[in-house]
């Protein structure tokens, strides 16, 4: 897990029902790509909006919203900023990008903002690339996943493209009844297991909705 939220949930979930229960967060994504003056893509600005129960369940453990109305003070609203952008060192921030297969690095995150919004928590940041890149001949993909599945991503809405005139995107997602069979192949290989949360498998991959981004020619 990323920053250590799983320890956060362990009274929601314990084994062997956490097992059966992946994933345990459930995140709608967005994405922008940023071109620059050339045209080159140069950033993403990743979007994050929180299922409910857990956007509750980290409000009430942070002690923010003591009166439930769903409004943080303008203090927690700034205490709030960042929340979710302590990440661990070899963390790939679920978010890859990838010039045809070729992977592209990515810089941690930058620009954070958070917000609390009708009960969901809502970030943002930005992941620069270590090189902007002139789309061709092969595509720009942005893939959304947790490889260990601990997290379930789906992308909400189109992604937006700041600048890149005469780009295109399209959203694919996965095969769903594979993923849900390679998933099915694994909780069955872990039941009973004692250390079943600690190995599940890193399957996340195979559930990974991914934009593809184009430009110049059809």
């Amino acid at each position: 897990m990323r920053w250590g939220f799983a320890a956060m949930l362990g009274g929601l979930v314990a084994l062997p029902v956490a097992v059966s229960a992946h994933p345990h967060v459930f995140i709608d994504a967005t994405i922008e790509v940023i071109f620059d003056a050339e045209g080159r893509a140069e950033a993403l600005r990743i979007g994050w909006r929180y299922d409910s129960l857990f956007s509750m369940t980290y409000v009430a453990e942070q002690g923010y919203d003591p009166d439930f109305d769903g409004v943080l003070t303008a203090e927690e609203e700034a205490a709030l900023a960042g929340f979710d952008m302590g990440w661990h060192e070899d963390f790939a921030g679920d978010t890859y990008a990838l010039l045809g297969e070729a992977p592209l690095a990515l810089s941690g995150p930058l620009e954070p903002t958070a917000a609390y919004v009708d009960g969901s928590l809502r970030s943002t940041h930005l992941r620069r690339l270590a090189a902007p890149v002139a789309l061709g001949a092969e595509e720009l993909v942005v893939q959304v996943y947790d490889p260990s599945f601990y997290t379930s991503y789906l992308i909400a809405e189109t992604p937006v493209l700041t600048g890149g005139e005469g780009c295109r995107v399209q959203v694919y997602e996965p095969d769903r009844e594979a993923a849900d069979a390679r998933l099915q192949a694994a909780l069955d290989e872990l039941a009973g297991s004692a250390d079943a949360e600690s190995e599940f498998p890193a399957i996340g991959a195979a559930y990974a909705e991914e934009a593809r981004i184009s430009c110049g020619g059809e």
